[in-house]
């Protein structure tokens, strides 16, 4: 099959399964049920059963998103092959097969004695090649439809699961009336969250007065010291530091009692109150009401995020934080404009008067 064909083909497929099927939550004030004469409607269902339905709507979304970016980049593929007068095969050739390099000997060889095999390398090398072409051919076309992207300006407008979450008394760091909240469900063991909590202070230099972080715990039962080290931290809260025990304890990753012990007297805590506080537990209930929040809202691993209520989970990363942030301000703007513009309109009618 073609380069034309086969990238329509899964374009048409993709097109049907992203518009065929509704979208999970579509209209929240829907009525899904009446009891007689009372009406429950989509939004309620989702506030009262979240801890059922938002792994399965994120889920649903992820297949949906990913669906998205593969029919815009057929798209993208198209519209530049007519820019340019060209086939999708002339295109292809042009911009990504002209820039796949094919491997040398020893890289052949290197990526033979990295596979289980019996067969010999004599034998293999056919397969070799081929398997690396394509994984070649791939990275250069994703790389061409990202410069397409950024050429023709594009923006998902994919809308994530959400879901209500109690932010009251949680540690914050940034405006409270910020544009953008992020609440982050973490674990200080979670080998994931601590990275992320580099990608969350880059988000924070970035956007210092439009981005709001919100804290929650929830240590994961199969990491021993995480619950501790969360106690810990909110002891540290109870002194005024949170934000830097926290970043102390993603960035130094130790996380034995003595450890935190020592990471108080660093950061010129009143030890005595703080080793107190640990010994005698009086933050456990706080760590465990935001354990037993995420466990109603069916949380199944950290880091999870709430970005402006839009769930999020995983091995994120930078990128992906910073394209929803931007997303998220360009709602909150575009809403502030048609408020404005709202506000304006009766006067402009009262001048025409």
């Amino acid at each position: 099959m073609s380069t034309k064909n086969s990238l329509i083909a899964l374009g048409m497929g993709i097109a049907l399964c992203a518009f065929a099927i509704p979208a999970v939550g579509q209209n929240d004030s829907s009525v899904v049920a009446e009891i007689g004469s009372r009406k429950i409607t989509a939004d309620e269902l989702t506030e009262k059963e979240a801890g059922k339905l938002l792994q399965a709507e994120y889920k649903y979304y992820l297949t949906e998103r990913d669906a998205l970016e593969e029919y815009i980049g057929n798209q993208l593929l198209e519209m530049q092959a007519k820019k340019e007068g060209v086939t999708l095969d002339e295109l292809v050739k042009r911009h990504v097969d002209s820039h796949v390099p094919e491997p040398t000997e020893d890289q052949l060889k290197f990526y033979y004695e990295g596979v289980q095999t019996d067969e010999s390398y004599e034998s293999a090398r056919s397969h070799i090649i081929d398997t690396v072409h394509q994984l070649r051919t791939k990275k250069a076309l994703d790389a061409y439809v990202a410069e397409l992207r950024a050429q023709y300006g594009v923006i998902v407008e994919l809308a994530q699961p959400s879901a209500k979450v109690e932010v009251a008394g949680a540690p914050r760091l940034g405006p409270e009336n910020a544009p953008v909240q992020i609440i982050e469900f973490a674990d200080y063991e979670c080998p994931y969250c601590q990275k992320v909590n580099e990608d969350l202070a880059r988000i924070r230099e970035q956007f210092p007065n439009q981005v709001s972080l919100v804290y929650k715990d929830f240590p994961l039962p199969m990491h021993p010291l995480a619950a501790k080290a969360a106690v810990a931290a909110r002891c540290a809260g109870a002194q005024g530091k949170f934000w830097e025990y926290h970043d102390a304890l993603f960035q130094d990753k130790k996380l034995q009692t003595a450890d935190l012990k020592q990471e108080a007297a660093t950061l010129k805590l009143d030890t005595v109150k703080f080793n107190q506080c640990i010994e005698s537990g009086e933050q456990i209930a706080t760590v465990k009401k935001d354990a037993e929040e995420a466990h109603r809202m069916g949380l199944q691993g950290t880091p999870s995020f709430f970005i402006n209520g839009h769930f999020m989970t995983g091995s994120i990363g930078f990128m992906k934080l910073r394209d929803t942030v931007m997303q998220e301000l360009g709602t909150a703007l575009g809403a502030k404009k048609q408020s404005a513009a709202a506000l304006v309109t009766p006067a402009t009618d009262e001048i025409k008067k």
